[in-house]
């Protein structure tokens, strides 16, 4: 294979939910932790969470939800990971970009925005590589360029609904391994694990991806990790 093995990492309610509501304060991660019945179990998730692969991809626009560009504190030791980031706009600041290449080994940040705060911090950090596209991220060629130029075997993927979406199309998610949390969440705007564009015909059923049980294992206070093959 010219590309890493992947695999979607995701926590979710019952209902498919990644988060808790249709704005950027709601988050599963912080929100989960107030709900009775359901952080009693949630560190769980952050266990399974450090056996994943030693390559991390992530989006800004998530990192920057959680709060990242707000953080001030030096991070006391590095994660031993490699953090990917796919960031354009970009959501991430100068501060945020600080942030997460101390708590990684390396940072490659995949963008199309030359003018990110991550290109003036480069040569100060030390640990930052950038991959540029022009006008469009190329997710094929960016897979495999960090299998090949990286050394990247495998790639834990963890973005939004929108990207997940975009990797599911192009069937570059080889695994799927989901924590499911004891709860249901609803709203036809809360993002979901699979989001984007929705089909519209049956011409374009070969869309979608079906999938093959490989594992399930019951948690603790009624949680779930399940983990599909997808039949690419």
């Amino acid at each position: 294979m010219t590309r890493p093995i992947t695999t979607l990492f995701m926590l979710s309610s019952l209902d498919g939910k990644i988060s808790t509501g249709d704005t950027d304060n709601m988050d599963t991660d912080s929100d989960f932790r107030v709900i009775t019945g359901v952080k009693e179990g949630l560190q769980q998730y952050y266990d399974i969470e450090k056996t994943t692969a030693f390559f991390s991809l992530n989006s800004g626009r998530v990192w920057a939800k959680i709060g990242f560009n707000e953080k001030k504190e030096i991070p006391k030791k590095k994660l031993g990971l490699n953090f990917i980031m796919i960031d354009n706009k970009p959501h991430i600041n100068e501060n945020g970009v600080r942030y997460v290449s101390q708590r990684c080994e390396r940072l490659i940040l995949i963008t199309t925005n030359e003018k990110h705060p991550a290109f003036g911090l480069q040569k100060k950090l030390g640990n930052i590589e950038i991959i540029k596209y022009d006008k469009q991220i190329d997710f094929a060629d960016m897979f495999q360029k960090l299998k090949e130029e990286f050394g990247a075997e495998q790639v834990t993927i963890q973005t939004g609904g929108t990207l997940n979406a975009e990797f599911l199309r192009a069937g570059l998610i080889d695994y799927v391994s989901l924590v499911i949390a004891p709860i249901l969440i609803g709203g036809k705007d809360t993002s979901t694990l699979i989001d984007g564009e929705s089909l519209h015909s049956e011409d374009e059923l070969f869309k979608t991806r079906a999938l093959e049980l490989d594992s399930t294992r019951v948690l603790k206070n009624s949680y779930l990790h399940l983990i599909y093959k997808v039949l690419n």
